[in-house]
């Protein structure tokens, strides 16, 4: 138990949603493998929404770099140790200041700068955290849920449950 764990959520339980290259359904909880807003390249997170609509929400920011096809899949969660970074107390007590966590990071992060949002992430880290729940910036009221360690001892649980609906739309 540490200092700050009176701020973290309650255990997160549930069905998780994610895109995946069907070609790569295998690898579907291995986490990213390039940077995030969450991440750098060499770090894996597993992002995941809340809902269907969170991920095609949250697509829109990645409209160019995944593949041309992608389905949905569910992901089944048990996670302890997350911070809600839409509970200002809960920010307010680990020194987390939502406009870091929120920041651009994309252009950041492709010049080999450091994104605020990283710095978020260490600072998570550093007082224990398993994760996130990041409100969803282009669809206000949706959100995801961001994994920093699973399935290793102490860390939140994953396990692949199933495909979710049709593929999502092809980009254009």
């Amino acid at each position: 138990m540490t200092d700050f764990d009176s701020a973290f959520a309650p255990p997160i339980l549930g069905i998780f949603y994610r895109a995946i290259d069907p070609d790569h359904r295998e690898f579907a909880i291995a986490g990213s493998r390039s940077a995030g807003r969450y991440s750098r390249p060499h770090e894996p997170t597993l992002y995941l929404s809340s809902s269907t609509a969170g991920v095609e929400a949250a697509m829109l920011a990645h409209k160019y770099a995944r593949a041309a096809e992608l389905e949905i899949v569910e992901i089944e969660v048990e996670a302890p140790g997350i911070l809600d970074l839409r509970d200002a107390r809960a920010r307010d007590a680990v020194g987390v200041d939502l406009a870091d966590a929120v920041a651009p990071w994309q252009e950041i992060a492709a010049a080999h700068g450091t994104p605020r949002s990283w710095t978020v992430r260490d600072r998570l880290l550093d007082i224990g955290a398993n994760g996130v729940i990041d409100p969803s910036r282009k669809s206000p009221g949706l959100w995801h849920l961001v994994l920093f360690r699973w399935n290793e001892p102490g860390a939140p649980t994953v396990r692949l449950h199933g495909t979710s609906t049709a593929p999502l739309a092809k980009r254009g």
